[in-house]
């Protein structure tokens, strides 16, 4: 959701061996998510495209064309309502 953020994130996977790529809303991430990555750690509040309308997208390309990308919510919400409407939209 903000820079800080994302360089945060990046780092600590990059201490654990990882690559990674950020993008900035949920447009640009339906623009690469088939390019070959294992997980998608997807922000829910994205500009543009939030992430619950990301993650039903990517499910309904899925559901079409096959495949499966694991969907980890990056959310600030910690509450059990969120986590029940993150795993609606397939995260």
């Amino acid at each position: 959701d903000n820079a800080i953020n994302a360089r945060v994130v990046t780092q600590m996977l990059e201490r654990l061996g990882h690559d990674s790529h950020v993008v900035e809303n949920g447009d640009e991430v339906l623009a690469c998510w088939r390019d070959g990555y294992d997980l998608l750690l997807l922000d829910c509040q994205m500009p543009v495209r939030d992430g619950y309308a990301t993650a039903r997208a990517i499910r309904a390309a899925e559901a079409t064309d096959g495949g499966h990308l694991p969907i980890v919510a990056l959310t600030a919400n910690a509450m059990q309502e969120e986590r029940e409407r993150c795993l609606a939209a397939g995260m």
